[in-house]
């Protein structure tokens, strides 16, 4: 299908260039023709302008004299003619008759009353023809009335051959055909490559693109690396499309299978103390007490787990709204590290936070706000040994609040850590979870204008900052 449109494009353009280059040569053909024939005619014309202009020297004593003058004067200009190789200069009576030629002839032949009567319809008294003579010689002839009285003379006629007028024409119109020529088979070679620098690459680039649409994401196009070349660059940044699809979709079905793995632990576990329970009669058997503990902390983190699935769901497709308000952002910090202190103590970690005296108003969601610290001190605590600390600053800025949550635990490597943010992204150093805590932190901190800095260092801790702007009045 690509091919046949190619080819109807190559059709339509070269036809469109053909009638064109037809057109404009033409144009330049006639407008050539036109300057040679109107050089040949201004020629004449002054010719004549020099002769009327040497008749007028001529007088006599009385009219008829003056008359004969310029009558003998003509003849005697037409027998010593200079110029008979170039032209045939005639004398004319009132009817269009030849009274006198510079080849001593009647000129018979070579006459048209073409010239003679176009003199006497136009108002200066000139008259051109263009005719081919009886050997089918393509001659100008020219024609002034005498504007003097001279006896029986009327009319001068200039006649010429337009043998090498024409002999330049056809020159000309050769030239103009290999000009067409060479222009016509620069734009057919100019097509072309333009078909096969940019309409191919750019089938293969739609090809490419549909086959990734589909699904395909392990097609890749062919790239030379010539910034230069928009086509190159554009296959570059399919490439580069494809590997995020193809890295997002990897992260995705991993995302998948740690949700489903984290799903099924805790149910599992509830599975299996409900069957247990189901043989036990007396609520005081510790079995008992203990199963329904058991079914309770799995329940709640069940629930926790698809409460940050929906929480994260709704930021990306922008559903979930801030309840913003004024807070006291040294009070929020306080609840959520002390609903956390009982937890890092069953742990055996040790806590350090000194809770300022001065509150540090903002303008927040108390219960994301409450939602970003509990996340980040859960991954403080998951990540850290047993007698590791945990260290929970706050201080206020010029402009923001920061909040640092320091800990001692295995730290991120390195080529994790940029993506930890990244949705779905679970590193090689994670343990349980659903992979989206520090997408989720990330985003509600993004909405709350806020920001997530994260440091660590592999084997000695990691240092996560969140900022916070001031509240002004």
């Amino acid at each position: 299908m690509r091919s046949g449109i190619t080819r109807r494009w190559l059709r339509g353009s070269l036809m469109l260039t053909v009638l064109l280059l037809i057109l404009v040569e033409g144009m330049f053909l006639y407008s050539c023709s036109r300057n040679y024939y109107n050089s040949v005619q201004q020629t004449m014309y002054r010719r004549f302008s020099s002769v009327n202009g040497q008749l007028k020297m001529y007088t006599g004593d009385t009219a008829q004299k003056t008359a004969a003058n310029r009558s003998v004067a003509l003849r005697r200009m037409v027998e010593q003619f200079s110029d008979k190789d170039k032209y045939e200069f005639m004398l004319l009576d009132s009817y269009g008759g030849v009274i006198a030629s510079s080849s001593g002839t009647d000129a018979e032949g070579i006459l048209s009353s073409v010239d003679f009567e176009r003199a006497q319809e136009n108002a200066d008294g000139m008259g051109m023809a263009i005719y081919r003579t009886a050997s089918n010689e393509m001659v100008m002839a020219v024609c002034c009335l005498v504007p003097y009285a001279a006896e029986d003379v009327a009319a001068m006629r200039l006649v010429t051959s337009l043998t090498l007028i024409q002999n330049q024409l056809k020159s000309v119109v050769l030239i103009s055909i290999v000009v067409m020529v060479v222009i016509l088979g620069f734009t057919v070679a100019s097509g072309l490559y333009f078909v096969r620098s940019i309409v191919v690459p750019l089938g293969q680039v739609e090809r490419t693109a549909a086959s990734i649409a589909r699904g395909e994401l392990d097609v890749r196009l062919p790239v030379t690396g010539d910034s230069r070349d928009e086509v190159d660059r554009l296959r570059g940044t399919i490439n580069q499309m494809a590997e995020g699809l193809e890295e997002t979709e990897k992260m995705k079905n991993e995302f998948i299978s740690s949700v489903s793995h984290e799903l099924r632990t805790p149910l599992t576990s509830i599975r299996g103390w409900v069957e247990t329970l189901r043989t036990l009669d007396d609520p005081e058997d510790e079995n008992y007490r203990k199963g329904l503990e058991i079914i309770n902390n799995e329940t709640a983190r069940l629930y926790n787990m698809v409460e940050e699935l929906l929480d994260f769901s709704r930021l990306q497709n922008g559903r979930l709204k801030m309840d913003c308000r004024l807070l006291d952002l040294v009070a929020e910090l306080t609840d959520a590290v002390l609903f956390c202190e009982a937890r890092i103590q069953r742990e055996g970690l040790l806590l350090s936070y000194n809770e300022p005296e001065e509150m540090i108003p903002v303008y927040a969601d108390p219960d994301r706000l409450r939602q970003v610290f509990i996340n980040i001190l859960d991954n403080a605590i998951k990540y850290s040994a047993p007698g590791g600390r945990i260290t929970v600053k706050i201080w206020q800025g010029e402009y923001k609040a920061f909040i640092e949550i320091i800990d001692q635990g295995r730290g991120i490597p390195p080529e994790d850590l940029e993506n930890v943010k990244t949705k779905f992204y679970k590193g090689s150093n994670s343990v349980r979870g659903s992979g989206i805590g520090l997408a989720l932190v990330d985003s509600i901190m993004t909405a709350l204008d806020g920001t997530l800095d994260l440091k660590s260092t592999l084997g000695r801790g990691t240092v996560v900052t969140l900022g916070l702007p001031l509240y002004k009045r």
